[in-house]
């Protein structure tokens, strides 16, 4: 998905979750000119499982493309940002996020991504 729609600094970064009941869904980072309007890719498949599903979250990944002066021109594994953290915990405080390591791929539990989340 990410080959196919991938535009510098529109659309960076995908994202696809599991939801709890095995269904995917996917999403796509929505750049803008005004930065504070940009909408990450992983909140874009969270709202798409809240309104197709049943909302939840069991597994969560993030793929970025790389920028055109980077010398690595593979798609790869990133891990979610601060925001998308803090929303997968807001949402489904249990699921699961892939992300990369020194040893390879790692499916980890997001409160070990986000140990002291903001509270109201």
């Amino acid at each position: 998905m990410l080959r196919r729609h991938y535009r510098p600094f529109w659309h960076t970064v995908a994202a696809a979750l599991r939801g709890r009941d095995g269904r995917i869904w996917t999403g796509l980072h929505l750049g803008a000119i005004v930065g504070r309007l940009q909408i990450c890719a992983e909140a874009v498949a969270v709202g798409r499982a809240m309104l197709e599903g049943d909302g939840t979250i069991g597994t969560l990944v993030a793929v970025r493309h790389p920028k055109a002066d980077e010398p690595e021109r593979e798609i790869a594994v990133v891990s979610p940002c601060g925001a998308c953290r803090e929303m997968v915990v807001d949402y489904s405080p249990d699921a699961l996020v892939i992300v990369p390591s020194d040893a390879g791929l790692l499916k980890v539990p997001v409160q070990v991504l986000l140990p002291l989340p903001y509270r109201r």
